[in-house]
C-alpha cells in the first residue's frame, strides 16, 4: 500500500508519450471541477436536520436501516420530510439482500424525490443492482465499502458515490485514511466519475483528514458537524473582545 502510494507521487518522466500527458492534463482538469468538499449529515432525526441545516453547510443526508429504526416512523415518511428540509442528496437504504428485491426497493424510494439516492451495499447482489439501476439513471450510494477493490467495482458499474467506512476500519486496527487515499488515486486514474462519500465519521480529525485526502463528501453525525465549530482559542478570543468592549461602553 505505502509503495502505491508512493508511485502515485512520482513525478512524470520525461519520456512519456504526448498521450500519456495529454490524458494527465485531462484528469487533472477534471479534477478542478469539483471546487467544493460537501458536507452531509448521517442522522434521521429530523430536529436535527432542522437545527443543522441553519448553518447553510449542509448539502445533503444519509440514512440508513439503524438510523431510521431510531425514529420510530417508517423509511418513506422520514425521507419526505427531510426533503422538505434540505434541497440535496438524501441517501435511502434498501432492506432486500437479492437484487431483484433491491430493484424494487429503489424504482419505489426513487419516485418519491428526484433526490433521493439509493443506498445498496457493497455485495455481488448490489453492485449488480447499481449497474441496472445506473442505466435506469437512478442515483446510488455503494455502502459499507471497506477496501479500494471494492470502491473499483462500485466505479466500474456506474455509482453515483461510494461510501468508505473509515471509522469501522479504525476499530479494528487499520487506517480508515489509508483507503481514503487509495481509491482517490485510483479514481484520478482511470477518470472515474464516482463521488467518494467519506462515512463512519467519528470525530473532526476525520472530516480534516478526509479533506485532505481528497474525499469528495463528508457524512457525519450532528455531534461531529457541530463540533467543527469548536476551538478555545476561538472562544477565549471572543471572550476577551467582548470583555475589552465591555470595559468602555
Amino acid at each position: 500500500m505505502v509503495f502505491n502510494r508512493m508511485y502515485a507521487r512520482t513525478p512524470t518522466p520525461l519520456f512519456l508519450t504526448d498521450d500519456y500527458l495529454t490524458g494527465t492534463v485531462a484528469k487533472e482538469n477534471n479534477q478542478s471541477e469539483k471546487n467544493n468538499m460537501e458536507f452531509f449529515l448521517d442522522t434521521g432525526d429530523v430536529d436535527e436536520i432542522r437545527a443543522a441545516a441553519a448553518w447553510g453547510i449542509v448539502d445533503g443526508v444519509t440514512t440508513n436501516p439503524s438510523l431510521i429504526a431510531k425514529t420510530g416512523r417508517s423509511q418513506k415518511e422520514v425521507i419526505t420530510e427531510i426533503i422538505d428540509i434540505v434541497d440535496g442528496p438524501i441517501s435511502a437504504e434498501v432492506i432486500s439482500t437479492h437484487k431483484d428485491g433491491m430493484l424494487q426497493e429503489a424504482r419505489q424510494l426513487a419516485q418519491i424525490h428526484e433526490n433521493v439516492i439509493i443506498k445498496l451495499p457493497l455485495t455481488e447482489d448490489g453492485i449488480s443492482a447499481c449497474g441496472i439501476l445506473s442505466t435506469e439513471e437512478i442515483k446510488t450510494n455503494v455502502t459499507l465499502c471497506f477496501s479500494a477493490n471494492q470502491a473499483l467495482l462500485a466505479a466500474k458499474n456506474g455509482a453515483t458515490y461510494v461510501s468508505p467506512f473509515i471509522g469501522r476500519l479504525d476499530d479494528v486496527g487499520h487506517d480508515g485514511m489509508d483507503l481514503i487515499e487509495d481509491i482517490r488515486t485510483i479514481y484520478d486514474n482511470y477518470g472515474y466519475a464516482t463521488e467518494i462519500l467519506a462515512a463512519s465519521i467519528r470525530h473532526p480529525t476525520h472530516v480534516r483528514t478526509a479533506a485532505l485526502m481528497g474525499a469528495d463528501v463528508a457524512t457525519m453525525p450532528y455531534k461531529v458537524m457541530k463540533n467543527l465549530f469548536s476551538n478555545p482559542l476561538t472562544d477565549r478570543g471572543l471572550e476577551i473582545f467582548l470583555a475589552d468592549h465591555a470595559r468602555v461602553n
